[in-house]
């Protein structure tokens, strides 16, 4: 876990014996929150006789958790991300699912977890089902969740993950004791980006908002973006796929909101701001756009059109 979300653990530590039945982890994304809800969770079923000293890392329940095999946890995640299980020696793997995997958690996973919940503890302990990204269900799998929320079996925990908590049912959320993850303070998370081996640390952590985990993302593909930014100062970028267009959306609209701060004489956010000319206020209009083209950017008629018609959008210099 990283370092700074120490003192978030420690809360709930404190606190074991009398956490809540749900717990929803939210904050900017790339400020390690599922590290966080995953050491929870071992916290939760660590088997150290000393509260004090869980998660330990050495006793079966920690160690189960940490091949990914604890038979009291279940991680739901859309399929993208979901990782491989653990191979068990005698046993067929899995076989390999058909089509492209699935961006969405669906209802018959959700459906999975009750029967899971249900039953009773392997370890005499805890069931716990971690959740994430939790505002990527769909709707009937949200409506699944939330009927385990308001009717939680005995010793059933949820742990939900969220970048975009406003997307969730405000059942759900009312249901769930918040758990903020903020933005460290920047002495910590430059030290860690260093730690790491990346380069320009400053700089990438500035465009990922301060947020660290981001932040090592941009500096490990440093090339790609430095073309991209280029790009954009030229106001010509070849985007050819999916996921070339998401970066190209992200950056569109980190530079509208600085060209609307430098508009309004204000130190821009992501290190993307100059002198401006251009108007605060359709530069901030462009950014909302942004913000909800970053969404249909996932799903894409034409990523070459649709590159061109944002980049084309963008508020033009007042003479």
């Amino acid at each position: 876990m990283h370092p700074w979300n120490v003192p978030i653990l420690e809360s709930l530590r404190r606190r074991l014996d009398s956490l809540p039945h749900a717990l929803l982890f939210h904050g900017p994304q790339g400020v390690g929150k599922l590290e966080l809800a995953e050491t929870a969770a071992q916290l939760l079923l660590c088997e150290h006789a000393d509260p004090a000293r869980r998660p330990c890392g050495s006793c079966e329940g920690c160690r189960w958790v940490l091949a990914a095999s604890h038979p009291d946890l279940r991680r739901i995640e859309p399929e993208a991300l979901a990782k491989a299980p653990p191979e068990v020696e005698g046993e067929e793997a899995p076989a390999a699912p058909r089509g492209k995997p699935s961006n969405e958690i669906k209802v018959d996973q959700v459906r999975e977890l009750a029967a899971f919940l249900n039953v009773g503890s392997h370890r005499g302990r805890r069931r716990v089902a971690l959740v994430h990204p939790a505002e990527d269900m769909t709707a009937s799998a949200a409506n699944a969740l939330l009927k385990g929320l308001e009717e939680p079996p005995p010793g059933a925990m949820f742990l939900l993950v969220s970048d975009r908590p406003a997307r969730l049912l405000p059942t759900i959320r009312s249901r769930c004791v918040a758990v903020p993850v903020p933005v460290p303070a920047r002495a910590p998370a430059l030290k860690w980006l260093q730690e790491q081996g990346a380069a320009a640390a400053d700089r990438w952590l500035r465009y990922a908002g301060g947020a660290p985990l981001r932040a090592l993302g941009y500096a490990q593909a440093a090339d790609s973006l430095e073309g991209l930014l280029e790009g954009l100062r030229r106001r010509a970028v070849a985007v050819e796929d999916r996921a070339q267009l998401e970066a190209l959306t992200e950056a569109l609209q980190k530079l509208a909101l600085d060209q609307a701060l430098a508009a309004f004489g204000a130190e821009p956010k992501y290190g993307l701001g100059k002198p401006s000319k251009g108007n605060a206020k359709a530069w901030l209009a462009f950014a909302r756009q942004m913000g909800e083209n970053r969404a249909l950017a996932r799903h894409p008629l034409n990523p070459r059109l649709f590159a061109a018609e944002m980049l084309a959008a963008m508020p033009a210099d007042k003479p």
